[in-house]
């Protein structure tokens, strides 16, 4: 109930701002969502799960009665659509989560540009929550790509993805996939791009967001690129297909953390 009282205060002071900023938290849920614990409301009163009874025209009543009615409205979003053995949280540098999530933009970018990818270029900032054990459910999937992002395969030459390289090295790394990456004291120790060396004269097929192209997270593909294309495929359209195919297949979500960004 802890929870379902966080988001009643939650809406009560958000409810008369305006142009007010948010930030996602990744909180434990308790089965509210899911109606199960959300209480009832008897002739215009709020009744919690736990017997607590608020007032006719009170601000928690009259929030209570908003989440509660919507609650049929969420039935598509509780779909189960797939199973994962273990939780995943956002680790750094890399960790299974955000392998997992670029792996899939590579996989699907490939295949809709029917060209070959290198490498893959996302940020931790676009994966808002963590992936639950046990069974997921398709609002699970839509917290956790919540933004309107489009995919895009970007052509970038050796010497400009290793100064991409350099400035993470320098500052932060962002999620990073087709690539093993060691630095050391802000600096680039080695890179290698499917195994190889990276070759400055080289240009390498990148799998990347909309978002990264032209400054977002300090990131901007797109200068100094060779071709910039852009796909009208939403991320979490990608990652649902995905998803879906994987169980249907009889298969579960299962990543894990490989060493591809070391920081010695």
């Amino acid at each position: 109930m802890k929870i379902l009282y966080g988001i009643l205060a939650f809406l009560m002071i958000s409810l008369p701002l305006q142009a007010q900023e948010y930030s996602w938290e990744s909180v434990r849920m308790d089965g509210s969502r899911t109606g199960r614990t959300l209480g009832t409301m008897k002739r215009g009163r709020y009744v919690a799960s736990d017997g607590k009874t608020f007032p006719k025209k009170s601000a928690v009543s009259a929030v209570a009665e908003i989440v509660i009615e919507a609650q049929p409205y969420m039935a598509r979003v509780k779909e189960v659509i797939a199973y994962s053995p273990e939780a995943m949280e956002v680790e750094y540098p890399e960790g299974p989560l955000s392998n997992w999530f670029v792996d899939i933009l590579m996989k699907k970018v490939e295949e809709i540009s029917g060209r070959h990818v290198d490498i893959g270029i996302s940020n931790f900032g676009g994966i808002r929550v963590d992936m639950p054990q046990g069974d997921v459910i398709l609002d699970d999937m839509l917290s956790m790509f919540p933004f309107k992002n489009q995919l895009v395969y970007v052509e970038l030459k050796g010497s400009v993805v290793r100064g991409i390289l350099e400035s993470m090295a320098s500052g932060r790394f962002q999620v990073l996939g087709g690539v093993r990456v060691v630095a050391e004291d802000g600096k680039i120790v080695s890179a290698t791009v499917g195994g190889d060396p990276l070759d400055d004269d080289k240009v390498y097929g990148v799998a990347t967001i909309s978002f990264l192209l032209y400054g977002g997270d300090n990131l901007a593909l797109a200068e100094g690129a060779e071709s910039v294309t852009k796909f009208d495929v939403d991320i979490i359209d990608a990652v649902l297909e995905h998803v879906r195919a994987e169980t249907a297949a009889g298969r579960h979500i299962v990543s894990k953390s490989d060493g591809r960004v070391v920081i010695r």
